[in-house]
């Protein structure tokens, strides 16, 4: 029987794009796509629950080779990234962290336990190169920077943790590049030509990396042409 691969934030356009690439690989026996809105099994980040439902959902008897965290926040319908110090929100910023470091985190305390222990299997959350504090040099973006950063982190703890029951096991966070989505879709105005990637090319370039990866870049933060991004 094929491995399995569960796609979380199916309903986004990164996630979408990544669930229908697989499916039209035909790689794997199913493709589990779990989302907060729409006709999939639902997953909420901010509830912990429904995340241990979810793992708990796929089947015993065959293998979770890879789990994809395809979820962000960037802005909302009220709120833009912060431009200076003074406008910072506590709360804006407990919502970034909880988005986009708490919830892959709680995915993984839920997910990475179900993963083989004596086969290859990835499972990968989607960074930011903004995320990367060697690489910031235009300041900015409090809450997002941070959150990503933070998120960076928590992949190497778990890439460490994992590595000492699941030998084959990678871990990573992947940079999709600028996509366009509606994450995206109020700054791509500042995008040079021909950096704006659509969803479909996006996924498959990140596929294409997760093919690629090998234990020794478990715990790494990469870039979606393949590059490590410095922390």
């Amino acid at each position: 029987m094929k491995d399995i691969a569960v796609v979380i934030g199916a309903t986004g356009g990164i996630g979408a794009a990544l669930a229908d690439a697989l499916e039209e690989e035909g790689a794997f026996a199913n493709v589990h796509r779990f989302g907060r809105h729409g006709d999939l099994h639902s997953l909420d980040l901010t509830e912990e629950a429904t995340i241990a439902a979810a793992a708990a959902s796929l089947p015993d008897d065959q293998k979770l080779s890879l789990v994809i965290v395809a979820t962000g926040m960037l802005h909302d319908r009220d709120r833009r990234p912060e431009k200076t110090m003074a406008a910072l929100d506590a709360q804006w910023m407990v919502d970034n962290y909880r988005l986009n470091c708490v919830g892959p985190a709680l995915v993984a305390k839920h997910f990475l336990p179900r993963m083989p222990r004596d086969s290859r299997a990835v499972f990968a959350v989607l960074g930011a190169r903004v995320g990367s504090i060697a690489d910031n040099r235009a300041g900015g973006w409090y809450s997002y920077r941070a959150s990503k950063a933070a998120l960076v982190m928590t992949v190497r703890n778990l890439a460490i943790e994992h590595a000492r029951t699941h030998k084959r096991g990678i871990v990573v966070a992947l940079h999709p590049g600028t996509v366009d989505t509606r994450l995206s879709e109020p700054f791509q105005g500042n995008v040079a030509p021909g950096s704006l990637f659509t969803p479909d090319r996006a996924a498959m370039q990140l596929l294409d990396v997760i093919d690629g990866l090998n234990v020794g870049q478990s715990g790494k933060h990469i870039a979606w042409d393949g590059t490590e991004i410095s922390g």
